[in-house]
């Protein structure tokens, strides 16, 4: 089971502009989401950890998410 309810990913993808989405749909849409951000998490964690901090900052996030 997924760290990410089902139902705001149903949500989002309304808002996309789908009509109707599939319970697969959704459990795809968070299998992909979460592999981004433990992805995102992990290299952010890297930048923390080169400045010398074990806190991750926003500005970890930010530079992580360009380099993707």
């Amino acid at each position: 089971m997924g760290e990410i309810p089902l139902a705001p990913l149903e949500r989002i993808l309304k808002k996309a502009g789908a009509e109707r989405v599939s319970e697969d749909a959704k459990e795809k849409m968070r299998e992909v989401l979460e592999d981004y951000a433990i992805d995102l998490g992990a290299k952010a964690n890297k930048l923390a950890l080169h400045a010398k901090r074990k806190t991750v900052k926003k500005e970890d996030i930010e530079l992580a998410s360009k380099t993707q």
